[in-house]
């Protein structure tokens, strides 16, 4: 019989190590042809947009999808887990935590294979929920000793350093320029609403690593054309998601400064098929849109967890 999980006990449940190890693994079955991703599908309502994303993975045996509603009231989400061999229901999840959490998984994912290992110092753009988990997730995988914050709210960056100085458990500061965020900081994160680019390549350094999170739509970026030209490097999540979400990439692809054959997938690099960096000077940068396998993989150690542990409501359909 299926499980309803709500937030409370998905926050219970899941830690940023468990979200790491499943995007990793479910990112390398889908270099190696195990997983299948569909990008993610939108509606648009009267006041309102309806979002569905799916994907599988047949050594996992599971398969699912993630849909959620935007609005100005906010954001509703919810993944459905399928087990692939009976098509029966596993569970029914509230998936708000689930999305942050792999979210920022992912991109503790690339930075473990794409930054270097010697990287201490993380740059922080955005300071609200997916910003949280991201700075969570590249502390889990490297061994950060220093950390800056930046938003354009004053008191934003403030109330996220005492927060996150707390949980990560270093001290994290606010500074008051976006450049300041960059200058001596091997890891870069942006998770912002922004919708035109602000972090410029002009201010990049030799050896930093980019996880850039914020924007998946083709109307918004948070880095200019001159950051992913410096780029050796340049990962995405699933080629054929970011060429209708990856407005970060758009511009530089317009323009001849990349093109798709020298952009890779996390999962090519994780699975060894390509390399993460190829010199300590490298800069590199992942591209993350968010993708439903992710959800399917990070959905069922969840999932796991709850029947060994005896949690969740049992969801009673298609019995009569």
């Amino acid at each position: 019989m299926a499980i309803i999980l709500t937030e409370k006990q998905v926050t219970e449940l899941l830690d940023i190590e468990t979200a790491i190890a499943a995007v990793e693994e479910v990112v390398r079955d889908q270099a190696v042809g195990q997983a299948t991703n569909r990008p993610r599908q939108r509606v648009f309502g009267g006041g309102s947009l309806l979002h569905v994303m799916a994907g599988g993975d047949k050594r996992l045996g599971v398969y699912g999808f993630k849909a959620y509603s935007t609005a100005k009231t906010g954001a509703r989400f919810l993944v459905m887990l399928y087990d692939s061999a009976s098509g029966d229901l596993l569970a029914l999840i509230e998936a708000d935590r689930l999305g942050q959490m792999r979210t920022g998984a992912a991109s503790g994912v690339a930075t473990r294979y794409m930054a270097r290992e010697d990287a201490e110092s993380v740059g922080v753009f955005g300071t609200g929920w997916q910003a949280e988990s991201q700075l969570m997730a590249v502390c889990a995988v490297r061994k950060i000793k220093r950390v800056a914050c930046y938003s354009r709210s004053p008191e934003n960056r403030r109330k996220f350093a005492e927060k996150m100085s707390a949980l990560i458990n270093l001290d994290v500061t606010p500074v008051p320029t976006p450049e300041e965020a960059v200058r001596g900081h091997a890891i870069l994160i942006t998770a912002t609403s922004a919708r035109q680019a602000f972090l410029q390549g002009e201010w990049l350094e030799p050896g930093q690593h980019l996880n850039v999170v914020g924007a998946n739509y083709l109307s918004k970026s948070e880095i200019n054309t001159a950051a992913v030209a410096k780029a050796r490097v340049i990962a995405v999540d699933s080629v054929e998601q970011a060429k209708i979400e990856a407005g970060d990439l758009l511009p530089a692809l317009e323009n001849g400064t990349i093109n798709w054959e020298s952009v890779t997938e996390l999962g090519r690099i994780v699975a060894g098929q390509v390399a993460g960096r190829h010199s300590l000077d490298d800069i590199t940068l992942f591209k993350s849109g968010g993708i439903a396998i992710w959800d399917v993989s990070t959905a069922l150690r969840v999932y796991n967890l709850a029947r060994q542990r005896g949690i969740g409501k049992p969801l009673d359909l298609w019995t009569e």
